[in-house]
């Protein structure tokens, strides 16, 4: 299997830069997470990288050479915006796509039966696309973007639409197609997510890079500043360590808390805070930051905010 590299591209759309001078690798049997905001150049940059736009400047190679129409072949694109025919049924549908793809009738038949029933979807063939639930439909472009067996593997939000079985079965698959040695891309604005898959991470914003490398390396270069506290009882605890600006709440709810150690607070202030109100403590644990505080302490929080209200806006 081949590696994908991106090499200090930029495309600009008028007077807006939607990505500038990025650069970054993607290796085979390793899933490289391309993750930030709405509006942060992910998507123009997928589709310079499966060659349906070109870059300004800079070059994208994949198997040492420039991407074209003979690397679509090698691809497989599942975009953020769907794109299947509703008045098409599912089995005319992939077979169609597959020998778009350069597979024969017969061979993308039998490629489709494996898929459908690895999706628990086998009699779906003479369903129309119209009649099928959004997950469904989202079950359906992912076969088709798996069917001719590509090399690289291009996943823009993925798991949109899907409930928590059909994600889960979504995930085992992606994990299994990484340990068959394949290149995947696989973009999102959900952090969580890049953070249960992804080997390695480029964050973006405002089409720059501001973070890349090792998941695990990167987060270690964050320190072990976020606490999770897990517990029966009241909360108050956590009004008291705000008000004293010991922490800042990343996320907050009836039985869990995950803080972020602010001020040179100790670990040991909020067990001692935690132990004075709660019923029950089930965990207390000090960890690396989340990517999304992460991100939020690279680019500021002011930033971050006005990112997210400009993504809504449009």
């Amino acid at each position: 299997m081949a590696h994908l590299q991106v090499s200090n591209v930029t495309k600009r759309y008028g007077s807006t830069t939607a990505v500038d001078d990025v650069s970054f690798a993607a290796e085979p049997g390793r899933i490289l997470g391309l993750l930030g905001p709405n509006g942060a150049g992910k998507t123009s940059t997928i589709r310079m990288i499966t060659y349906i736009t070109a870059p300004d400047a800079g070059k994208i190679t994949y198997d040492g050479r420039e991407v074209g129409e003979w690397s679509q072949q090698r691809m497989g694109y599942l975009p953020e915006e769907r794109g299947l025919y509703k008045q098409l049924r599912v089995g005319e549908q992939l077979i169609y796509l597959g020998m778009l793809k350069g597979m024969s009738k017969s061979h993308a038949a039998e490629r489709m039966e494996y898929w459908l029933d690895r999706f628990d979807a086998s009699g779906w063939t003479s369903k129309k696309t119209e009649e099928l639930s959004k997950g469904m439909q989202q079950k359906v472009q992912f076969i088709a973007t798996l069917l001719h067996d590509p090399s690289l593997l291009i996943l823009d939000e993925p798991f949109s639409g899907l409930d928590p079985i059909n994600s889960d079965l979504l995930r085992d698959i992606i994990l299994e197609l990484r340990r068959d040695d394949r290149t995947i891309l696989f973009a999102s604005h959900r952090m969580e997510q890049v953070e249960q898959l992804c080997d390695d991470i480029c964050l973006m914003a405002r089409g720059d890079i501001v973070l890349s490398g090792k998941l695990q390396d990167v987060k270690r270069q964050f320190g072990e500043n976020t606490v999770v506290v897990e517990f029966d009882g009241s909360d108050d605890f956590v009004d008291d360590l705000l008000s004293r600006e010991a922490v800042r709440v990343i996320t907050r709810s009836a039985h869990r808390a995950e803080l972020t150690l602010v001020n040179d607070t100790p670990a040991r202030d909020v067990l001692d805070a935690a132990l004075g109100d709660v019923d029950e403590l089930y965990r207390f644990e000090r960890t690396t930051p989340p990517l999304s505080e992460i991100f939020v302490e690279v680019v500021g929080e002011q930033e971050v905010r006005r990112m997210q209200e400009e993504a809504v806006e449009a």
